[in-house]
């Protein structure tokens, strides 16, 4: 049972643990192989070059990409700035049109509206349906207007997978570029960069068993002079132990990836059975298909930053809204869905993991009822 001093962690959407597997490469590469692969006048720079690149093959790999596409970031609001970057100097005019669905991650979202603001880029917005679903219909329909379309892989609230392979194709032959987050979808969700070719591909280490500050940017208009360093005469220092980390941690997504994503699938549907049976009136947010370890519900009557405060120590999962000193403002992709204003204020997210158990989530289950009935409870005799 993964329970600690901070209780069950089912919050797998907001950072995942590293794995011990890539711990230890990791640990190794600061201490032991700690070479600056810039450095390639001794053997302990090769050495570290050498790992960079074998963690190029393993990212690479995962994704069946071109290893000379890859580049490592400090993670995907980096790599999301990057992309930015390029198709804003690259555009052949001015500004870039951009579109970009109402629920992608915020990294999307202040990014476009940033260049909007200073004039570089202009906005058309995708909306969702009430299952959080997108229209390929709506997509094709804005193509002739836009030069640049974002769409996630999966969203990072509610799981929903999306249909990244056929906009691409859509775009691509309407001669439009096309950014894909796929932060919260690599190695759960199936995406092959053979066939789809998408101009911006961006991800994060730290969802996927890897450290914190590591991620990459895929692209093959947007190739540097070399994977790990900026752009320009003087190539940065490159976090080699990170990028270790992020290549060991792909390794095992494609190792092990198809076996764990079934594993959590059923233990995803044991969780909404649970609570389904011990809370009246549960509201399942999203449509299928989702990422296989997303639970995101709805208890009306129980706002969800008291059940929050009631299962703190206990179970770790997140409300999905952004919280400042205790004012709750709700998730900009729960307004999109245009969810009834109690769905919203109830909402709850819980993200299995790679080391959830089927202890874990009986006991979950049981103690997240339990807190939605109490905050009722009180609720009601406050109100009566």
């Amino acid at each position: 049972m993964t329970e600690s001093t901070g209780g069950i962690y089912l919050d797998h959407h907001a950072t995942t643990p590293v794995d011990p597997r890539v711990a230890e490469a990791v640990m190794r590469h600061m201490v032991e192989e700690f070479g600056n692969a810039n450095s390639v006048d001794h053997v302990h720079g090769e050495r570290a070059a050498a790992a960079i690149e074998a963690a190029t093959d393993a990212v690479a790999d995962l994704l069946s990409a071109d290893p000379a596409d890859v580049r490592f970031t400090s993670g995907s609001t980096h790599a999301i700035e990057l992309a930015f970057s390029h198709a804003l100097g690259t555009a052949e005019g001015s500004p870039l049109r951009v579109a970009l669905s109402r629920v992608e991650h915020p990294a999307v979202i202040d990014m476009a509206r940033r260049a909007e603001r200073l004039g570089m880029a202009t906005l058309r917005w995708i909306d969702v349906a009430p299952d959080a679903s997108i229209d390929l219909n709506r997509i094709e329909g804005l193509l002739p207007e836009i030069d640049l379309l974002c769409l996630m892989a999966a969203n990072n609230e509610v799981g929903t997978i999306y249909p990244v392979a056929k906009a691409y194709e859509l775009a691509a032959a309407a001669g439009v570029a096309m950014l894909v987050d796929a932060t919260q979808g690599v190695g759960r969700v199936p995406l092959d960069l053979s066939e789809t070719p998408f101009d911006y591909f961006v991800f994060s280490g730290h969802k996927i068993h890897a450290p914190k500050g590591v991620g990459a940017l895929i692209s093959s208009v947007y190739r540097a002079e070399n994977n790990y360093g900026l752009s320009g005469s003087h190539a940065a220092t490159p976090n080699v132990p990170g990028i270790v980390g992020l290549g060991i941690a792909c390794r095992l997504m494609s190792e092990e990836g198809a076996a764990e994503e079934q594993r959590l699938r059923g233990l995803s549907a044991l969780m909404r059975a649970e609570l389904r049976a011990a809370v009246p009136d549960l509201v399942l947010n999203g449509s299928d298909p989702r990422l296989a370890g997303n639970v995101h519900i709805s208890a009306p009557g129980a706002p969800n930053d008291l059940v929050v405060a009631r299962l703190r120590n206990e179970v770790a999962i997140s409300t999905g809204a952004a919280c400042m000193s205790g004012a709750q403002g709700a998730s900009h992709v729960l307004q999109a869905m245009g969810l009834p204003q109690d769905v919203q204020e109830s909402a709850l997210r819980i993200g299995l993991g790679r080391h959830t158990t089927r202890e874990d989530v009986l006991h979950a289950a049981q103690r997240i009822a339990s807190a939605i009935a109490s905050v009722r409870t009180s609720l009601e005799r406050h109100n009566a």
